[in-house]
């Protein structure tokens, strides 16, 4: 089990960094689109090209954050539900969840993404538009995105096992991505400030 949750480290530290990486991307599509519009409202001019660029980054950002998304636990959760469960039920859906719905899924896409990838590597596939781009990239952003989120899934279920035999806090559980509760903010200002506690 020690060998595995090391694993399960490099494959969260992996995750941690694609994620921070995943933030230029936003700030890129964001300063490209922002660009081709002034642009396009001052001097008439737009580019396919462009256009198609913001696309890519947007595709990018969701597909290769799925992961970063997978460990911090911030995926969409039926918390209403969730919560009233304990922390070993809570862990054993997940790892049913991960082994018979999210890991086939994924493995299932990369397989039947994979050859267009390919198919459009060995073509030269183009975008149809005047000046578009290349478009194995935004192929193969889907097989690689799904890869990660495959490769988390495994680092998640490791720390969901390593839960129920009692090596780890529970990965679910408050302090693992999830989000604080207004109590838990509130007593850490108060914890910096006492005079904090007496205006509210």
């Amino acid at each position: 089990m020690s060998l595995l949750l090391k694993l399960s480290g490099l494959i969260d530290w992996i995750s941690e960094r694609i994620g921070a990486f995943i933030i230029w991307l936003v700030l890129a599509a964001v300063l490209i689109s922002a660009g081709n519009a002034i642009v396009r409202k001052l001097f008439q001019w737009s580019s396919n090209a462009l256009l198609e660029i913001q696309w890519y980054l947007f595709a990018a950002v969701f597909l290769l954050g799925a992961g970063y998304t997978f460990l911090r636990n911030a995926h969409v959760r039926i918390d209403f539900l969730s919560n009233h469960l304990s922390p070993r039920l809570r862990n054993w859906i997940d790892i049913v969840g991960i082994v018979v719905f999210l890991a086939p899924f994924c493995i299932l896409m990369i397989g039947l993404s994979w050859p267009l990838f390919v198919n459009a590597w060995e073509t030269g596939e183009m975008s149809q538009n005047a000046g578009g781009l290349i478009r194995w990239p935004i192929y193969l952003i889907v097989p690689l995105g799904l890869g990660l989120l495959l490769l988390q899934s495994l680092s998640e279920l490791i720390k969901r096992a390593a839960f129920l035999r009692g090596r780890l806090a529970d990965p679910i559980g408050h302090g693992h991505g999830s989000h604080p509760r207004e109590e838990d903010i509130a007593e850490k200002f108060e914890a910096r400030d006492p005079n904090v506690g007496e205006q509210r």
